[in-house]
């Protein structure tokens, strides 16, 4: 769908956008972006791709839309304003949040991670695996659809231990990288809400502390002060034991995915395998 026909179609909703400014967000992997900028108006338009296998990171637009409605007025995420499906796949138009991608300050991040954490969801989200086992099953199912022989490394690579499942059923934003927050420090905002789920905090825990994650959006892991610092303050020490206990697990399903990356032509993700790989290790020690 051309950028002239989205903004025809959004001219006969109601947007006022004859004269507008289209600038292409180039920050997101899967899906089309633009920021749309006209007189009082400032507004995202994110059109969803019509196919995703990724087997990490689920691309629902359903699921973006109820989150920001259910997140509305609370200064966590963007404020939804429209959604239509078009024959490219489905069109979500939310207002764009000023500021810059996150770089520092994991503190604040922590804080904005437990707010989340402290909600239930919409209804009909995914559920996120809890616990040892289910992570477990997870990666050996992203590693079934990579090269045997790449993946036999990270197979050796695969962590013991059980630790039981929590029952947690809070709201998880399911993608918190670096990419995915924005504002300015003291009012970050969480955006690209397109794989939201329920489960155990540690999911997004591990998903920001994540050595690839950072690598892949940020230029660099974090440093070990800033990995304690996160923990340290994130407002729920029974969570953050938890996720400690959990960390090589979710180390290894990182660097399983990454593998699945380069699988896939992402040779930049390599580089990501080595460093959970690297990260698991520590987490033994």
């Amino acid at each position: 769908m051309t950028q002239s026909e989205l903004q025809d179609a959004l001219l006969r909703r109601g947007f006022a956008l004859s004269d507008a400014l289209w600038t292409r967000l180039l920050g997101g992997r899967t899906n089309q972006s633009w920021k749309v900028e006209a007189e009082d108006l400032s507004i995202v338009v994110k059109l969803f791709a019509k196919v995703s296998d990724n087997p990490l990171f689920p691309n629902d637009a359903s699921a973006e839309v109820a989150s920001l409605r259910h997140l509305d007025n609370l200064n966590l995420a963007p404020k939804w304003l429209d959604d239509f499906a078009t024959a490219e796949g489905h069109c979500v138009i939310y207002q764009h949040v000023p500021g810059q991608s996150w770089q520092t300050g994991v503190s604040e991040i922590a804080a904005l991670l437990y707010r989340v954490h402290a909600l239930a969801g919409p209804e009909n989200l995914r559920t996120v695996p809890d616990g040892s086992e289910g992570l477990l099953r997870q990666t050996e199912q992203i590693l079934s659809h990579c090269p045997a022989v790449k993946a036999k490394p990270v197979w050796s690579f695969r962590p013991s231990g059980v630790i039981p499942p929590v029952g947690r059923m809070c709201l998880l934003h399911g993608d918190p990288v670096a990419g995915n927050i924005v504002g300015n420090p003291g009012d970050w905002r969480l955006i690209d809400w397109q794989c939201p789920a329920i489960g155990d905090p540690c999911e997004d825990i591990a998903l920001f502390l994540s050595p690839a994650m950072q690598m892949a959006y940020r230029g660099a892991p974090l440093s070990e002060g800033e990995r304690q610092r996160f923990l340290a303050t994130y407002p729920d020490p029974e969570i953050t034991r938890r996720y400690q206990s959990l960390a090589a697990f979710y180390h290894w399903r990182m660097a399983a995915y990454c593998l699945w990356l380069d699988s896939r032509g992402d040779r930049a993700a390599g580089e990501g395998t080595e460093a959970e790989i690297a990260a698991m290790s520590a987490a033994y020690i």
